[in-house]
């Protein structure tokens, strides 16, 4: 277990993803949650606002919904997702992959070419995972967007 360090944000967080692993992995959300939205754009300008406040470290995304669920639709989706994970044996952690995108909407994950110095297959652009899910992880907020008030 990880010792809970004094200042458990360092914005070193964050590491690169195989784009194969990355792929798998959406394709997984994909297959669970069809027709729902796949991906989020945040256009650089934004970043950058956000990345250039004082003592800013990173940037933490949330998953969110514009609509609450009603009590009934509360106890269905418990009732769902008991079903799912005990008897479906369906499990796995959900990921938030993140990518640059270039000005006509394409994401920056070019073909896979081989390294020949590293012997590995390799894209030119980072492809990136969530490193620290909240909760669970040193330095969660608790505040309104993580529903610690």
């Amino acid at each position: 277990m990880e010792t809970q360090r004094e200042n458990p944000i360092t914005g070193k967080e964050g590491s690169p993803i195989e784009l194969d692993v990355a792929a798998n992995w959406t394709k997984n959300y994909r297959d669970k949650h069809p027709k729902e939205t796949i991906s989020q754009f945040f256009g650089k300008e934004i970043l950058e606002k956000i990345l250039t406040q004082e003592n800013c470290l990173g940037i933490r995304f949330y998953y969110a919904y514009d609509k609450p669920l009603s009590g009934w639709q509360r106890c269905t989706i418990s009732i769902a997702n008991f079903i799912t994970k005990v008897i479906g044996n369906v499990d796995g952690e959900k990921h938030l992959v993140i990518v640059g995108a270039m000005s006509d909407g394409s994401d920056q994950i070019a073909a896979k070419h081989f390294d020949t110095n590293m012997m590995t297959t390799a894209s030119p652009y980072t492809v990136a995972q969530l490193s620290a899910p909240c909760p669970g992880s040193p330095g969660c907020p608790k505040n309104v967007l993580s529903g610690d008030n």
